[in-house]
């Protein structure tokens, strides 16, 4: 049976590797249309987890693995000989960047050799990390065509975009539109008409580079704007005008206004790093992008301007930073989940901690850190009392999550730098607060 007949009946079988934040809701969208799928990860603590059922990504919801596993028609397994059983491998690896702010594709490229090694033909392959645009192309293709096998006839090649936003509640992974952009026109046919199964509405784009800068585009939107209220806010700050307040007030023009809004630094594996693929790219070609890179260096400048805003706190109060005892309320990167990648929260620690502060953290969704490529704090979450507050000579809000109970923690914190506005509706005095 042919590869297209395949997807038709819901026979083929749908390979995810890397069954991370985009990968393991990718794998259940596909089983819940009803096809069978695998799940392949370089972690064997990971695949462990999945065989007894267990979700180790917990804004997903508990029953989201377990249902799989007592459905049937799902393997776990971290040898990639057993991706030559699947009929299309979906690629959802990290692209993180490197030490000096350029790409690192190890994943991607690591990912492309194991595949290309247990390739066989008809295979449908998609890439779905970030990347900046030709990776596909000049990446991935080069490798999967050793040995003289040939795209749109040996096997064949597409990209679409992830385009996840842990603990959403309004869009799902089978809700949000999927863009789809093949090597050639039958790959981008092959690779919609699969995704078509699991995804309500996909878009086909000409090729795997409109896919690919699309998703650049969209991620640099969004780390621009950011950038602009950021720096809007330290300007309101030092003018003694609220940011928040501002923000809220252009809010009300129905027209030519889309409120972001301002933090202490940005998380997530996706606008942290993918304007920074562009950049790199962009130099390839003999091309500025001032403008792009404008945006970063104030983003990343974020947390710097939080610590001095602690300092300046701290001195007010005749406190030096050093030897004080700081709590940072939230590691995640963002409310209500579980995801530090990239947070600025770890980078508030460290610098604080150079600083000379004793800092701890608590974070009801966070109960301890694990080692990360940039980091290893080697830290539990501190349970929050009333005690626990008052013991501390400042405490920075990091990240608002839900289950923070705000009043709370105004009513028995000494000093309190609020990054979010998480503190504007308590009630009783504000001197205490201090926005960053």
């Amino acid at each position: 049976m042919t590869l297209p007949a395949r997807i038709a009946d819901s026979s083929a079988v749908v390979a995810v590797m890397g069954l991370g934040y985009v990968g393991l809701p990718l794998l259940a969208a596909f089983h819940r249309a009803g096809l069978p799928v695998l799940g392949f990860d370089i972690d064997p603590a990971k695949i462990d987890a999945l065989r007894r059922g267990e979700n180790y990504l917990t804004h997903l919801g508990k029953a989201l693995v377990s249902d799989m596993v007592a459905a049937g028609r799902c393997e776990f397994t971290a040898d990639p000989a057993r991706l030559s059983a699947a009929d299309a491998v979906i690629v959802c690896v990290p692209t993180p960047l490197g030490k000096h702010l350029e790409p690192d594709l190890t994943y991607i490229t690591r990912s492309t050799d194991a595949i290309a090694e247990h390739l066989r033909p008809g295979q449908l392959i998609v890439l779905e990390s970030s990347t900046y645009p030709r990776t596909t192309r000049d990446v991935m293709l080069p490798r999967l065509e050793r040995g003289g096998r040939v795209c749109g006839k040996d096997f064949y090649l597409a990209y679409s975009p992830e385009r996840e936003d842990p603990g959403r509640k309004d869009h799902s992974t089978q809700t949000i539109p999927k863009l789809v952009g093949g090597i050639d026109a039958v790959s981008g046919e092959l690779a919609a008409a699969l995704y078509r199964k699991a995804i309500a509405q996909v878009i086909p784009v000409k090729s795997a580079e409109v896919a690919e800068a699309a998703k650049i585009l969209e991620n640099v939107y969004r780390a621009v704007n950011i950038a602009l209220v950021n720096e809007m806010k330290v300007v309101l700050t030092a003018m003694g005008i609220d940011v928040w307040e501002v923000i809220a007030a252009a809010s009300t023009k129905p027209f030519g206004f889309q409120a972001f809004y301002p933090g202490p630094g940005l998380g997530g594996h996706c606008i942290p790093i993918d304007p920074y693929y562009l950049t790199w790219k962009a130099r390839e070609v003999g091309m500025p992008t001032r403008f792009i890179e404008l945006a970063g260096e104030v983003n990343r400048g974020m947390p710097d301007y939080v610590v001095r805003r602690t300092i300046e706190a701290l001195n007010t109060r005749s406190k030096a930073v050093r030897g004080s005892r700081i709590l940072v309320l939230g590691l995640a990167y963002k409310p209500d989940i579980d995801d530090v990648r990239e947070s600025p929260s770890f980078e508030l620690i460290e610098k604080l901690e150079d600083l000379g502060a004793e800092v701890d953290y608590s974070d009801p969704h966070v109960p301890a850190t694990h080692k990360m490529r940039k980091y290893d704090l080697k830290m539990a979450s501190v349970p929050l009392s009333e005690a626990t507050l008052a013991s501390y000579d400042c405490v920075i809000v990091s990240t608002h999550h839900s289950a923070f109970n705000w009043q709370t923690i105004a009513d028995h914190s000494k000093l309190i730098v609020d990054t979010r506005n998480a503190l504007s509706k308590v009630r009783g005095p504000r001197e205490h607060i201090v926005s960053a």
